[in-house]
């Protein structure tokens, strides 16, 4: 075996006391980028949760791959990167595009009457449900007929009686 000779491994040495410390704040700065760029793409999809799709119906927009949706995930993006809140970024959306960005009415008298009036529909209806079955049950109630309906029956029937035996 050869012995190599003490300033050979003197360098050796040096190179890799500079390289691993290089390599690890390397491999650092990697994790580092990637775990914001995961992290912006979870704050992307928490603000994207609460919007829809503006071309499909009813998916929202953390679900949809089109065009349209991945051009309005990249503005999200910028906007979070610019330091909007994610209220301030919807209400952005909307002010563009309308209410049916975010599914549900924004305007406060809009979003009472969509709670308000199905209630209001619904005891309407009891109401009338109850009422008609009132009045049903107050008619079967009466099943004896009053005397002056008996004497007008009675009337009635002689009446025709007499009728047929005058017609014989």
């Amino acid at each position: 075996m050869r012995a190599c000779p003490p300033r050979a491994v003197l360098a050796m040495c040096r190179r890799a006391t500079i390289a691993r410390p290089l390599v690890s704040l390397i491999l650092a700065l990697a994790c580092a980028l990637l775990a914001s760029a995961q992290a912006s793409d979870n704050a992307v999809n928490q603000v994207a949760q609460r919007m829809y799709c503006p071309v499909c119906e009813n998916i929202p927009l953390d679900e949809c791959l089109t065009a349209a949706c991945q051009e309005w995930k990249e503005e999200i993006r910028s906007q979070l990167a610019a330091g909007k809140t994610d209220q301030a970024i919807i209400d952005s959306f909307v002010a563009r595009f309308g209410d049916h960005v975010v599914g549900v009415p924004v305007d406060p008298l809009l979003r009472a009457l969509t709670i308000i009036m199905p209630l209001l529909a619904t005891a309407l209806a009891l109401g009338v449900g109850a009422l008609t079955f009132r009045r049903f049950a107050a008619g079967k109630t009466q099943t004896a007929p009053s005397a002056d309906r008996a004497r007008s029956e009675a009337a009635y029937r002689q009446q025709l009686e007499a009728d047929v035996r005058a017609r014989r």
